[in-house]
């Protein structure tokens, strides 16, 4: 399979992004990509916080379905900022979810997972205090979905951090990792590689992971990045710190190649 994965420096103004996306789909269907990734916070990256654009974000999630059927390819949507939970009930306390959806080159919905781990950390930075949960929820449930290419692993930029998370995404049955991040330059210049190569090598899974990069408003910047690691922990593919694609070809028999020479699975202990 062909990935692609698009790395952007999302405004606070949702129009811009589309219309930079909508540059980023022509240059994917010239390429033959047969599974795009987009990053977290996709539609926007605003100061004010993702709430204020939740009314925005179904007619902008429409958008990206109609870019797979006009182009057909499935999608990796990033994040959403999503009023109402998997169950159709609203999000409580004027917060939504970051919700991330897979979308097939019919433009169908094949899944939906919200970011589980909320950034509430401090870090030496423009913004200095990240508190994620006064205006998100937490997402509840561990999420793989059908390709047909490989089964995906579902997570969100801050969940790279949470190794239980990736375990059980393999135990159900992942070969491959979707990690749509907006790292802090900070964080990122520290441990987005070593985390995502750390992934892929305890899981032997594939891993991608498209990222925000730039300056998105005044001290929120993002480390970009984007990285595509195989199985082994190799990085087939790394963009740099500005607005652009990469793209790799998966063997996915690379997975089961790794598994059988290095059998960790049958092996545990614990």
């Amino acid at each position: 399979m062909r990935v692609g994965l698009v790395q952007l420096s999302s405004s606070p103004d949702p129009e811009y992004n589309q219309a930079v996306l909508a540059e980023m789909f022509e240059r994917a269907s010239g390429l033959h990509i047969d599974l795009l990734a987009l990053p977290e916070n996709v539609m926007v990256m605003a100061s004010s916080g993702p709430a204020e654009f939740a009314g925005q974000a179904e007619s902008f999630l429409n958008q990206l379905s109609q870019a797979c059927v006009r182009y057909g390819f499935w999608m990796l949507t990033g994040t959403l900022p999503w009023p109402t939970r998997p169950d159709g009930s609203a999000v409580s306390f004027g917060r939504v979810r970051a919700a991330s959806f897979l979308l097939d080159a019919t433009g169908t919905m094949i899944g939906r997972y919200d970011k589980m781990h909320m950034f509430d950390v401090d870090v030496p930075d423009g913004v200095g205090r990240y508190r994620e949960s006064d205006r998100m929820e937490a997402g509840d449930d561990v999420v793989v979905l059908p390709t047909p290419w490989a089964n995906i692993g579902m997570s969100v930029c801050y969940d790279l951090r949470f190794p239980q998370l990736y375990d059980q995404l393999r135990r159900l049955g992942s070969s491959l990792f979707y990690v749509p991040a907006a790292f802090t330059q900070v964080t990122g210049q520290a441990h987005w590689e070593v985390l995502l190569r750390a992934r892929a090598i305890e899981q032997q899974c594939f891993v991608i992971a498209p990222g925000q990069c730039g300056e998105h408003y005044p001290g929120r910047q993002t480390w970009g990045h984007s990285m595509i690691v195989d199985p082994w922990g190799h990085v087939m593919a790394e963009a740099n710190d500005q607005p652009t694609m990469v793209w790799a070809d998966l063997d996915l028999s690379l997975v089961e190649q790794r598994r059988k020479a290095m059998p960790i699975d049958q092996q545990r202990r614990l």
